[in-house]
């Protein structure tokens, strides 16, 4: 590794919060010529360091290694382009910081990403990235969503910021908007993950929405001021949220939906997957319930949520059915009355066998019974009454 290679090309005009040194100025450079997730220029950067490969890159000469002749011209090209400096300045402007591997805020968990993790972020926002992410969940899923899906990743949204969660996803329209609104409407933390430049909001149509995250929470991205999307820059974005969180949840997703990619990039890092099902009918979740067949974890509400990714102890409550007033009855009793038949009359005897226990205790259990409305004396016989037999109709297991 070179150390002492020179700064790149660029300066920065007024005072600045940090030193303008080579190290930042070499990795804003790379912003702008390797595109986001190039495992090939991030091996060079690991093997040779961010300064090194900034000065090839500007000096010319013979490719680096597994760079074809036509791709080493393509980036000579945009690197004659790229001015550094004028980056900074113009991110500084915008309220905007770049954050590196090796200072204080960057996430260390997006080293998972190994040669494929980012040579730095942009970040828009008062917060400090690195604290928010150690306590994140990302929520994602379709655009079209249904108001279902609105519904269920605004819910889940609002629900893991009340309990002290940071909300991550794309800034998309559909799931993730929603997603963002409800972590903003219960005045949580949530994070915007864009695929183009952190001071042009992407879809426009959210420019209020990602204005109002960068006040209350961070906007963050790969790519350099004023860069935009396409459609592959979208794909690798997910990698980045995947890495971020410590679990992904998608709302809504047909088969070939974006945010399964998400979902999958967390299962290979070893993030928990987690999906929210839907209408058997509906091809908007078809996506989400194949995640689910695949072992994805189903999860309806924050508490369940949180049981995966929190720590030890923060247990969903134990979720039953209504308690019957047969219920509450002690064991030997409610063996008693389900020894006698749905129609009809029995004899104590016949009783007491079904029940395995003695005459006497089933005729003492019989009165009890009695006493509380659930048998009625026949002669002889013994007969459930109308209220024994209503409970049993609706899910109490008595045939």
């Amino acid at each position: 590794m070179s150390g002492a290679a020179e700064p790149v090309n660029g300066s920065v005009d007024g005072p600045v919060d940090e030193p303008v040194d080579g190290e930042l100025l070499a990795r804003i450079f790379l912003t702008r010529v390797v595109e986001p997730g190039d495992e090939t220029g991030g091996r060079w950067v690991r093997e040779l360091g961010a300064r090194e490969v900034a000065a090839r890159l500007r000096a010319g000469g013979e490719p680096l290694p597994g760079a074809s002749g036509r791709r080493w011209a393509g980036l000579l090209a945009r690197a004659e382009q790229a001015d550094p400096g004028r980056d900074l300045a113009v991110a500084r402007g915008a309220g905007v910081r770049f954050v590196y591997p090796g200072t204080a805020e960057w996430p260390r968990q997006l080293d998972d990403l190994r040669d494929g993790r980012p040579v730095g972020l942009w970040v828009r926002g008062p917060a400090d990235l690195r604290m928010w992410a150690l306590r994140s969940v990302a929520v994602v899923g379709a655009r079209a969503c249904t108001e279902y899906g609105a519904h269920m990743a605004a819910t889940l949204s609002a629900e893991l910021a009340e309990r002290g969660w940071v909300v991550v996803s794309g800034g998309a329209y559909g799931v993730d908007g929603a997603a963002h609104r409800g972590a903003l409407g219960s005045g949580g933390a949530t994070v915007a993950v864009l695929a183009c430049g952190v001071d042009r909001p992407y879809p426009r149509g959210h420019t209020g929405l990602i204005t109002r995250i960068a006040e209350q929470g961070l906007v963050i991205g790969e790519l350099p001021p004023g860069d935009h999307p396409t459609p592959s820059r979208f794909i690798l974005r997910n990698r980045v949220i995947a890495a971020l969180t410590r679990g992904t949840v998608v709302v809504e997703a047909a088969h070939r939906s974006g945010s399964l990619v998400t979902a999958r990039a967390a299962g290979r890092l070893g993030r928990h997957t987690m999906g929210v099902p839907g209408p058997a009918t509906s091809g908007r979740s078809a996506g989400v319930h194949e995640l689910l067949r695949q072992g994805a974890v189903l999860v309806t509400d924050a508490a369940e949520i949180v049981e995966l990714v929190g720590d030890m102890g923060e247990l969903a409550p134990e979720r039953r059915g209504p308690v019957l007033p047969r219920d509450l009855l002690q064991p030997l009793v409610r063996q008693v009355l389900d020894a006698l038949p749905a129609r009809g009359a029995a004899l104590a005897d016949g009783i007491a066998r079904d029940a395995r226990t003695t005459r006497d205790d089933a005729i003492a259990r019989l009165y009890e019974l009695r006493a509380l409305g659930y048998v009625e004396r026949h002669g002889d016989g013994w007969k459930l009454t109308r209220q024994a037999v209503i409970p049993a109709d609706n899910g109490s297991g008595v045939p």
